[in-house]
């Protein structure tokens, strides 16, 4: 399994780009960039679709044209963005599979050709599939855009039998939400931690503490064990400056994403 971090910043970015607090300006100095959270494995499946994914991808080096698989967990705007797929209509019209909530499917439609080779995949927490020799099981995320249910997290075991995590949107899981994780030894958990040191913008997100009782309760269950790469995106200003974060990070196993990161299973 070849994960690649196309971005690993919230909605608006690290730095924000109409901000001067310390970790913003840190940030900039230093040229650590992050933007809207997406990853990419195995060069055929896409977690979610920002506006910046091909911008993203550009930058890196890598190409889109071999996804055939699209996995949205929600439908706001820095997960999804459905020009993507018109974009991509203008140059491919290779198969390509659209998996999400109903309301991801909705919005998309309107963005693809009625004959174009694209299958629209509704889904609901709970939900199995086999992606072209991917494994998907659908968990449900402590999020929404307007109504329970309508935000959901992935599951993700490669050909290889390599699992991943895709962990993002959330706020803080449910204890009941671990039993559908329990033993699943996973090899890559990407994690979202959006809020950092700020404990009183609600329940959509984690913050640094909420994170940290996550990955724990997650080795409790099996979930994660001592080889498991523990990565924290969908990262924000509201975090301390990049050295800060690596230090209070390392204290539970995990370590923060950066944009461009290859993570590689053998």
């Amino acid at each position: 399994m070849e994960v690649v971090l196309l971005g690993t910043g919230s909605a608006d970015g690290w730095p924000n780009a109409f901000c001067r607090c310390d970790a913003c300006t840190t940030a900039r100095v230093s040229g650590i960039v992050r933007g809207q959270s997406s990853a990419m494995v195995d060069g055929t499946v896409l977690l979610d679709l920002g506006p910046g994914v091909g911008d993203a991808a550009v930058r890196l080096g890598r190409s889109l044209a071999g996804l055939r698989h699209v996995l949205v967990t929600h439908a706001h705007a820095d997960h999804l963005a459905p020009e993507q797929l018109l974009f991509r209509s203008w140059v491919a019209d290779a198969p390509l599979d659209v998996v999400g909530p109903a309301a991801v499917v909705d919005a998309c439609r309107d963005w693809v050709a009625p004959d174009a080779a694209v299958r629209f995949r509704p889904v609901v927490a709970g939900d199995e599939l086999d992606l072209g020799g991917h494994a998907v099981r659908v968990l449900p995320a402590a999020h929404r855009v307007f109504l329970d249910g309508d935000a959901v997290l992935y599951d993700v075991t490669s050909p290889s039998g390599h699992r991943l995590l895709w962990g993002c949107d959330t706020g803080p899981l449910p204890p009941d939400w671990f039993d559908r994780v329990a033993g699943a030894r996973f090899d890559v958990v990407l994690l979202e931690e959006t809020f950092g040191d700020a404990h009183h913008l609600g329940a959509g997100h984690l913050h640094l503490g909420s994170f940290a009782e996550t990955v724990a309760a997650l080795r409790e269950c099996g979930a994660v064990h001592d080889a498991t790469e523990v990565v924290a995106v969908h990262l924000s200003h509201h975090n301390p400056p990049e050295s800060e974060l690596v230090r209070r990070l390392a204290g539970c196993g995990a370590r923060p994403g950066r944009d461009g990161d290859v993570i590689t299973l053998r």
